[in-house]
């Protein structure tokens, strides 16, 4: 057993479980202010229990992704010291950001939403729930611009002495060009995935309640879609700005996503391809002209460098090695993610039609909403796994290669039971997660009216009973 692949493995498992849960958290705080604000503007009481019904769903998404978030940062001192002990000095210094003022930001004005109610004035409490949903903002900045150093390293010095790597201009990092696109990539895709999540659970609702709480889950549906539909536009042209970037950056990452082995001046966009089993070479494709040169460089004339040759480049630049990536999976995670996220989208639009003019859906458009806020969920997985695996061997890109930063003398066995144990805990974890969200949009929206006693100054309570 390898310790370094069986490092990875743990490292991949907890980060993609991880990230499932981010997404929603994010998107879904605005969309739970925006429901809250809608209420506190019109003072419709269904923008109320909306806010109630998906605020809990919003808490339960919270309270796992801290607890597997924790776990995340604890492994870069388990199994990856070397990496930690190198560029720890600017690794972590986006990351102590995080924890030391967005985590509190957002937790703490959580806190105050959740027990606020009743106790704090309408204004006030609608500004506790801003405040966390921009608390998410900053922690998901803060950590996108530890990882954009990572694909991208600036304001740092190596002290060749010291043996590490040392940070030199903080501001370099945090505004680091790859963080400028990645962040606004990242939030659209959020946005989409809460987006899908209130449109699938709302009109899951609408087929089984009929028409008594009908009203109130349109809305919420029609919500959902409109969101997926216009952060969905706000994914392609970040995407697309993202695209244009890593092909300067990280060539060899665009390349191993188009299967493009030779530089290629048109280079046509592979909406297919077969490759031979290693991923060294193409055997069948289909192409459509110049539309890589067009998505790589904003010319469909444009020159797009090829696998082979950019390794013939990076072997001269560094050193002998292996600087590609695993091609078959760079290639299928990047046409995936897209392709998902386009479907998302279209049910989206399918969606709206059917909800037209106080329609009804049919059942399988609800039926097939079910599956709706699983698209850009797994949609975002394919992205990191597209985003990380394409940058291999490097875990800091032209700076230090991933076997170099696993933790030395590091216990094959070690590492195996802590990824059998995480990775079983995470599978509890996930139980637990569905059957408590499953448990609250079985129980549907609160009362119109709270009992009465439950609060202070005819304020709702927030019902957390799960």
């Amino acid at each position: 057993m390898d310790p370094l692949l069986l490092a990875r493995w743990q490292f991949g498992i907890t980060t993609v479980y991880h990230f499932l849960l981010v997404p929603i958290t994010i998107g879904l705080s605005f969309i739970v202010a925006g429901f809250q604000t809608a209420w506190f503007r019109t003072g419709d009481e269904k923008y109320l229990r909306l806010t109630r019904f998906f605020g809990d769903l919003f808490l339960i998404n919270f309270a796992l992704g801290v607890v597997t978030g924790i776990v995340q940062e604890f492994q870069f001192g388990m199994n990856w010291s070397a990496y930690s002990r190198y560029v720890g000095d600017i690794f972590g210094a986006p990351l102590a950001m995080e924890g030391l003022l967005a985590f509190f930001l957002e937790s703490t004005f959580l806190g105050l939403w959740i027990f606020g109610w009743g106790r704090l004035s309408k204004g006030l409490h609608l500004a506790t729930i801003w405040i966390t949903a921009t608390g998410t903002l900053l922690s998901a900045y803060f950590i996108l611009a530890a990882n954009s150093w990572m694909q991208h390293p600036v304001g740092y010095e190596v002290n060749a002495a010291a043996g590490r790597a040392e940070l030199k201009d903080i501001m370099a990092v945090l505004l680091n060009s790859t963080n400028m696109v990645t962040f606004p990539h990242t939030i659209a895709a959020a946005f989409m995935t809460a987006g899908a999540f209130v449109t699938g659970v709302a009109l899951w609702r609408l087929l089984r309640r009929g028409d008594e709480d009908g009203p109130t889950f349109r809305t919420a549906a029609r919500v959902g879609a409109v969101i997926v539909l216009v952060s969905g536009v706000a994914v392609a042209v970040s995407g697309d700005a993202q695209a244009r970037l890593m092909t300067q950056q990280q060539p060899m990452k665009m390349a191993a996503a188009e299967a493009l082995f030779e530089t290629s001046q048109p280079a046509s966009f592979s909406l297919f391809t077969i490759g031979s089993l290693n991923g060294s070479k193409e055997l069948f494709s289909i192409r459509v002209p110049g539309l890589l040169s067009f998505l790589a460089t904003g010319s469909f004339d444009g020159k797009v460098e090829g696998i082979n040759n950019i390794q013939a480049r990076y072997v001269q630049e560094y050193g002998p090695g292996d600087y590609t990536p695993n091609t078959p999976i760079t290639y299928w995670t990047f046409r995936l993610m897209i392709g998902l996220g386009a479907l998302a989208g279209i049910a989206a639009l399918w969606f709206l039609w059917a909800l037209r003019k106080g329609r009804l859906p049919g059942r399988l458009a609800v039926t097939t909403a079910i599956l709706l806020p699983f698209l850009p969920l797994v949609a975002n997985s394919l992205g990191w796994l597209f985003t990380e695996i394409g940058r291999q061997p490097w875990i800091v890109f032209g700076l230090m290669t991933t076997p170099l930063g696993v933790t030395p003398g590091s216990s094959a066995l070690v590492v195996l039971f802590t990824l059998v144990g995480f990775t079983l805990l995470y599978g509890v974890l996930g139980l637990i997660e569905i059957g408590l969200i499953a448990r609250r949009v079985r129980a549907g929206l609160a009362p119109p009216e709270p009992p009465a006693g439950s609060h202070d100054e005819g304020e709702p309570a927030l019902a957390l009973g799960y």
